[in-house]
């Protein structure tokens, strides 16, 4: 057998000594190239993760909210569209409560997260 003739001449010795001279090849070359890429001074530089998360690429979400009936009086109102909520804060900046959709239905909820109002939705406010 021509293969078991080839392998018998590759010793872990010499196979440990080719795997080290790899690694070490490329412990003293990676450095250079990281050092080539930093020094052109000239380059263009893609804009870093910070930039990017300043502006998302996403559209904003906008969801039609006429079907919640119930607001808090003198409530200030924000719209969560991506969770299809609306939260209730007070004229002086505290929360006071929320309102999601489940199913068919809007359920309002206090500040402390107990509902305190159902409000079932007709069939032309489900689409």
């Amino acid at each position: 057998m021509v293969t078991s003739n080839r392998l018998r001449g590759y010793g872990l010795r010499t196979l440990s000594t080719r795997l080290a001279a790899t690694f070490a090849l490329t412990l003293l070359v990676a450095p250079s190239f990281a050092s080539a890429q930093d020094a052109d001074p000239d380059e263009h530089k893609g804009p870093d993760m910070h930039q990017l998360a300043a502006h998302p690429s996403a559209p904003p979400v906008h969801k039609d909210y006429s079907h919640y009936l119930y607001r808090p009086h003198g409530d200030r109102v924000q719209e969560q569209p991506d969770l299809d909520r609306l939260l209730f804060w007070t004229p002086d900046g505290k929360p006071d409560g929320y309102a999601q959709r489940r199913g068919e239905s809007v359920i309002y909820y206090d500040a402390a997260g107990r509902a305190i109002r159902v409000q079932r939705l007709a069939p032309e406010d489900l689409q």
